[in-house]
């Protein structure tokens, strides 16, 4: 049946938008509406006593308690972590715990294209629903026209004289567009005559994969923002010296486009729960994690105890390890529980019996009783609960139940879950809501009282590390017996290294497939090694990522694209098809 989104965003009535900020503990004066049902949050809410949770903050009477949600290594078809994590806070609300949910806004190259939307499915989705996964207020299209701002600022340097002695040949600051096209992933500009600009090779990225998303991520203020804009790296002189957004002159005017967009988006689950949603950081090359400021602003809110609920992209070996050794770095929060969303799909899918695609049916054998596919791809669960503890962190196992599912196979995920010590619940987020998540909710509550009042994490690597050594470390995570770089990716960590951005963080960008950087390796690879390819500098998010594998920052879109399905009933003014 095709989905019928109301023009009114699926709400009979206006929300009362100061009762809804009112349930996350953020006050009516720094509610900014934005139409009928979504509001923009200043930046005053940030309490400047109560930024931090847990370990950092003044204990538990005080702080908030922050519970981060991951998964085990995904399948293309996703399991549902943005859904158990919606189900979860209606939960806990259920349970009469005052919850807020963060998420990252859905972008909409996936929306038209194989994904469909991000914003939950069923009786856990976010309100309102094309708003959510179209246009929302606009932070998307600001992080845009900022970043080719900056493009169109470096060619007409180079046309107007070029007075900094670009090396154009260096420059790695592409052009972005939040829609899937592949055609613009290589492309030459300035074709035409002298006055339409200099002719050189240049590219396209989605809008996700933006450094700016990156830094609207991690800002933790308007100064930090302008500070970040400044520091952006888009290339190097001929003599070998990096040229910044500072050198360029362009950071004050990128910072007057974002700086609306720095406020975080108040909208609510279908049962009233409160989500703030922002920024949202490709998560292959990024941190793939919600806002500081969204997480800061939670945080004040419920620091009379409530919960902070946050997610994670991908498995807990690519989005968990960047949520501590990037994000939680920058915030000062520390979570006292992770929530490790598992399927029953993707443990047979590891079983390495069974080939899933993206935008495909299951496989007939997946639909068949097969309690044996699941113990054999129960070595990825483990090793992602290791993960999780490693970092000093307590799991809580989500089995994320679908109609698909046998009962023996449900009962085996809960015996191996339980014989590694770990609670265990089962949720039904899409189907039943936050009633369907009040045994995860309560196993939350207590595990986070299990964790108590110093909480503390611990990450992969040292801030004095050198870059080669926080990427081995990472790869070891993994499981990798070490890594091997391109002659080019090592000579670029030299360089780094020489112009003081050795103390920098490290992302692995890998496939979030696989434990390794083979999407065809499941359960828990052994034996490999990490190809590094190519390094590039985010200098102003702050960190160095190793590209490793084929990775492509601008998706192209699939034969039957989602956006063929979407239409809008010109007589009611409902949009359909969308999901």
């Amino acid at each position: 049946m095709t989905q019928v989104i109301p023009a009114d965003g699926g709400l009979q009535t206006p929300v009362e938008l100061d009762a809804l900020a009112a349930s996350a503990g953020i006050a009516a004066e720094h509610v900014i509406p934005y139409g009928r049902d979504v509001a923009k949050i200043d930046l005053g809410a940030l309490d400047p006593g109560g930024q931090r949770a847990d370990g950092a903050g003044d204990g538990d009477s005080d702080g908030a308690r922050y519970v981060v949600v991951t998964a085990i290594t995904p399948t293309p078809l996703g399991e549902g972590k943005t859904t158990t994590a919606i189900g979860l806070a209606q939960g806990l609300a259920r349970l009469g715990e005052r919850a807020v949910l963060t998420l990252r806004q859905s972008a909409m190259g996936p929306t038209f294209g194989i994904k469909g939307g991000a914003g939950g499915s069923g009786r856990a989705r976010i309100l309102p629903a094309e708003r959510m996964n179209l246009h929302l207020t606009g932070d998307f299209h600001a992080i845009t026209a900022a970043h080719n701002l900056l493009s169109a600022m470096i060619d007409n340097h180079l046309h107007h004289g070029n007075d900094l002695d670009i090396d154009e040949r260096t420059i790695t600051w592409p052009r972005v567009l939040d829609v899937n096209d592949r055609a613009l992933r290589h492309i030459v500009t300035g074709l035409g005559a002298t006055i339409d600009g200099v002719t050189r090779q240049a590219s396209f990225d989605i809008t996700p994969a933006s450094e700016l998303m990156v830094i609207m991520s991690l800002a933790t203020d308007l100064a930090d923002l302008r500070d970040r804009l400044g520091r952006i790296v888009i290339g190097r002189n001929r003599s070998g010296e990096w040229i910044s957004a500072e050198d360029l002159k362009a950071a004050g005017a990128m910072c007057a486009v974002l700086r609306d967009a720095l406020e975080p988006n108040l909208l609510r689950t279908g049962e009233g729960a409160p989500v703030l949603v922002h920024t949202g950081p490709f998560g292959n090359i990024a941190t793939g994690c919600s806002s500081v400021i969204a997480d800061r602003v939670a945080a004040a809110g419920a620091r009379d105890g409530g919960y902070v609920l946050t997610e994670a992209g991908f498995g807990a070996d690519m989005g968990l390890e960047r949520f501590v050794d990037l994000k939680c770095a920058v915030s000062g929060m520390r979570p006292r529980a992770a929530v490790v969303v598992v399927t029953v799909r993707a443990l047979k899918a590891h079983s390495g019996r069974h080939h899933l695609v993206s935008g495909k049916d299951l496989p007939e054998g997946m639909l068949q009783e097969g309690v044996e596919d699941v113990r054999a791809g129960a070595a990825n669960l483990l090793k992602h609960l290791q993960i999780v503890r490693g970092f000093g962190i307590t799991p809580v196992v989500a089995v994320n139940v679908f109609p698909t599912d046998y009962d023996s196979e449900i009962e085996e995920v809960e015996r191996i879950a339980r014989e590694a010590g770990t609670r265990v619940a089962l949720c039904h987020p899409v189907t039943r809501g936050g009633e369907g998540c009040l045994d995860l909710a309560s196993a939350v509550v207590e595990a986070c009282r299990e964790a108590g009042d110093a909480v503390s994490i611990r990450p992969v690597y040292d801030p004095q590390d050198d870059l080669r050594t926080k990427i081995t470390k990472v790869a070891v995570l993994y499981g990798a017996d070490g890594v091997d770089y391109a002659p080019a990716a090592s000579r670029l960590l030299d360089d780094y290294e020489r112009g003081g951005f050795g103390n920098l963080p490290v992302i692995v960008a890998k496939t979030p497939l696989s434990l390794s950087a083979d999407p065809g390796l499941k359960g828990v690879p052994a034996g490999w090694r990490l190809p590094v390819r190519e390094v590039r500098l985010a200098a102003g998010a702050g960190y160095v990522y190793a590209i490793c594998g084929s990775l492509s920052t601008m998706p192209g879109l699939p034969s039957r694209p989602a956006a063929e399905r979407i239409d809008v009933d010109v007589a009611t003014g409902d949009i359909v098809g969308l999901r």
